[in-house]
């Protein structure tokens, strides 16, 4: 039986300027924004070319805080390609680092292996992303 995971609900203080960040700086695709009452909306948002989306909003009965969703990941094919568009769409998020044997430098992998370059950043609430360049066949 295939089990796919196709959405992750976000704890946020501020929908709107959430979805802003989301869509407008991150480029994520808006799906859904659906708000029937003043109780209750969800917002649904994919990052290009994901499987998986996420959904933000208010009555949705999140128990936890905003902010406190850490180490989302987000899987790139080009770290630096990943990092320059970020810096670029006003994200601010940490340089390119790797882990070797002296623990965490700057830089990408000097190797380009899968799972060994990231960046970070957090959205404004403070939820925690981390982009991690893995190399897949198909890739270009």
């Amino acid at each position: 039986m295939d089990m796919k995971l196709e959405l992750v609900v976000l704890p946020v203080a501020d929908v709107d300027r959430a979805k802003a960040f989301y869509v407008d700086q991150l480029g994520f695709h808006l799906d859904v924004d659906h708000q029937p009452n003043e109780r209750f909306r969800v917002v649904q948002m994919t990052p290009p070319g994901s499987a998986c989306s996420i959904t933000i909003g208010t009555g949705l009965g999140m128990p936890s805080a905003p902010g406190s969703l850490k180490g989302l990941h987000l899987v790139v094919s080009d770290i630096e390609a990943a990092h320059g568009e970020l810096i670029g769409r006003g994200v601010p998020a940490s340089g390119v680092f790797h882990f070797g044997p002296g623990g965490r430098s700057d830089g990408p992998d000097p190797q380009r292996s899968s799972y060994n370059s990231f960046v970070t950043f957090d959205d404004p609430d403070g939820n925690t992303w981390l982009v991690q360049e893995v190399h897949r066949e198909g890739d270009a």
